[in-house]
């Protein structure tokens, strides 16, 4: 049997949130029905006094939620959801929602894949955690052992642990200039590598990450990406010429903001994120690889969110430049389906030059989180999801091109792009005068497109997600996603899409 369909969860628990343990209390959501009250009052009271939790209503776990939950923290929706299974959400209300967000890249096998989880649950009663700096604990080595066949070049053979993304990318600004002996950066418009002090400081796709809290990590330039929203030329400007302006920006920022000898390492996404699912040129990543060859600069490869098979390979680098050599490579999300954990891969050469403690960290490498990454591999190399995503992707791209070209959407359209099933819609802006390239001369487009757009399938229950400064929504499903997902997503899309066509 597939084991990227099966599923052993238990029916949805519509009125209880699962108790943290069985000796201790139990956590319940009461619904206004009077039958799911009583079922809540009547297993209260079944439970130990010890700690009792009150018994809240969904509107009042939301409520809590909203009194309590950071301000800084913002959401789609204040759903309290109590179960994920597939593509599925469930809320504590008993709302079904179709997840197109995998929780922005994460739950690549969908909620709860059964053998990720069954292997995390194993681990937890056999050892939860064994600080890294400490000794060597087994699931940390064996998720070494699945990775090094993963790698898009056989010399990425030193791997570190640590939990989220934008840790992994501080891992990398510190193993770059202790490697090198320089302190400087560079990076692209658009790219986003995390709001932590250090990768905040590298992420240029939204000003809203970082505001009000600098002075950031000093030595951070900028060049141009190859897309045309940062060049600012039309949407069917040629790959080669968007190549041919990008390398020109990058060589004035070398010849006269920074001098290459004191630059320590260029950042780049393969694929763009929160910069708007762009994939970057061929020839341009070369381009990067010579520049860095030239001038003894490490190359930094991103691929927390379009890593593992996100793109239908293990990393998105492998069809882009299958040859490309990275120094360092960066890695998250996807690695054990929802478990926190990060990583950056390098070679021996570079890691050797680390003052021995100079890594670490409580949490990094944590061991369950290591076991869920072990079975995660597992199932990435049966080859059912490379193979399952080819086919979805173009389930989908045929969709999202169709209503580019429709005659009732094709003038609220200005791209589609991306690769696999990381994928993405940018929509016609008044404000923004490339979008409208195609149109007759004094054309007027709808307002808000895709915040429009967006809130319809929220309302049907689809969740997607924006991304970047344009008027762009991301697909970003499970790469399990079966034919019937896929399409109930597109129809409730293209019925998004033509509503705000009609309305204007």
């Amino acid at each position: 049997m597939s084991r990227i369909f099966t599923s052993s969860l238990s029916t949805l628990p519509r009125v209880i949130i699962k108790p943290i343990s069985t000796t201790s209390a139990k956590a319940f959501i009461s619904s206004s029905s009077s039958t799911n009250s009583a079922l809540a009052q009547e297993q209260q009271q079944s439970q130990s006094d010890d700690m009792p939790i009150a018994v809240k209503t969904a509107a009042q776990w939301a409520e809590f939620g909203r009194d309590h939950v950071c301000h800084g923290l913002g959401r789609l929706r204040d759903h309290v959801i109590v179960k994920g299974e597939g593509l599925d959400l469930y809320t504590a209300d008993g709302k079904k929602l179709l997840d197109f967000t995998a929780g922005i890249g994460v739950t690549n096998l969908g909620h709860c894949h059964p053998h990720v989880s069954r292997a995390a649950a194993e681990q937890v009663n056999s050892l939860v955690h064994l600080q890294c700096s400490i000794s060597f604990h087994a699931p940390y080595l064996q998720l070494i052992d699945r990775l090094l066949p993963a790698m898009p070049h056989p010399s990425l053979d030193q791997f570190f642990f640590w939990n989220s993304g934008s840790e992994a990318i501080e891992a990398a600004i510190k193993v770059a200039r202790q490697a090198t002996g320089r302190q400087n950066m560079i990076v692209f418009s658009g790219a986003y590598h995390g709001r932590t002090m250090g990768s905040g400081a590298l992420t240029r796709s939204k000003p809203i990450y970082t505001q009000g809290t600098g002075p950031l990590m000093p030595g951070v330039f900028s060049s141009a990406f190859p897309y045309w929203h940062q060049l600012g030329v039309n949407p069917s400007t040629s790959e080669e010429e968007l190549v041919r302006l990008a390398q020109h920006q990058l060589d004035l920022i070398l010849r006269q903001q920074v001098n290459p000898k004191d630059v320590a390492a260029i950042f780049i996404e393969p694929v763009q994120g929160e910069g708007g699912y762009v994939p970057v040129p061929p020839a341009f990543l070369r381009h990067l690889r010579e520049v860095c060859d030239k001038h003894g600069i490490l190359l930094v490869i991103d691929e927390v969110q379009s890593g593992f098979f996100r793109t239908g390979s293990y990393f998105a680098i492998e069809q882009i430049v299958p040859e490309l050599r990275p120094d360092i490579l960066v890695f998250a999300k996807g690695v054990a389906n929802g478990f926190p954990i990060s990583g950056i891969a390098s070679n021996k050469e570079i890691m050797g030059k680390l003052d021995v403690g100079s890594m670490g960290g409580t949490y990094s490498g944590n061991a369950v989180a290591c076991a869920a990454g072990v079975a995660a591999q597992e199932v990435y190399q049966s080859g059912e999801i490379a193979q399952n995503v080819e086919v979805r992707s173009k389930q989908l791209f045929n969709v999202l091109n169709g209503l580019a070209q429709g005659e009732k959407t094709k003038h609220l359209i200005s791209d589609v792009r991306g690769m696999g099933l990381m994928t993405a819609v940018e929509f016609r802006n008044n404000s923004d005068k490339c979008t409208l390239e195609g149109l007759p001369e004094g054309s007027s487009v709808p307002k808000n497109i895709g915040k429009r757009v967006q809130e319809y399938c929220l309302n049907k229950d689809l969740l997607v997600l924006t991304t970047s400064a344009f008027d762009t929504i991301r697909f970003i499903p499970a790469l399990t996603v079966n034919e019937e997902e896929m399409d109930r997503a597109m129809k409730i899309f293209t019925e998004a899409v033509e509503l705000v066509a009609k309305e204007g």
